[in-house]
């Protein structure tokens, strides 16, 4: 298996037995194997996306995880007096 964003392979080792490059000296199975290649290319994906914002992955998810999100209706205040409708 390889991914489409990675250099990462996953390679059968036996009937139901796979290894993943960047799991090395673990054994996991066919479905197991297909979703850490999905991993490491949602990985990629972040570096790209974060990257418009200037952030690494590692910042933009930290973030994301931690903070606090806004409430769901923002403040009259930050909308300049308008009301939203």
């Amino acid at each position: 298996m390889v991914g489409d964003r990675t250099p990462h392979q996953a390679r059968r080792v036996s009937d139901d037995a796979w290894v993943v490059s960047y799991l090395r000296g673990r054994m996991l199975t066919t479905e197991q194997a297909a979703a850490a290649i999905q991993a490491a290319d949602t990985v990629a994906l972040m570096n790209d996306l974060a990257a418009h914002v200037g952030l690494t992955a590692l910042e933009a998810i930290g973030l994301a995880v931690n903070e606090r999100p806004w409430e769901k209706a923002l403040p009259r205040q930050l909308l300049g007096g308008r009301h939203r409708r």
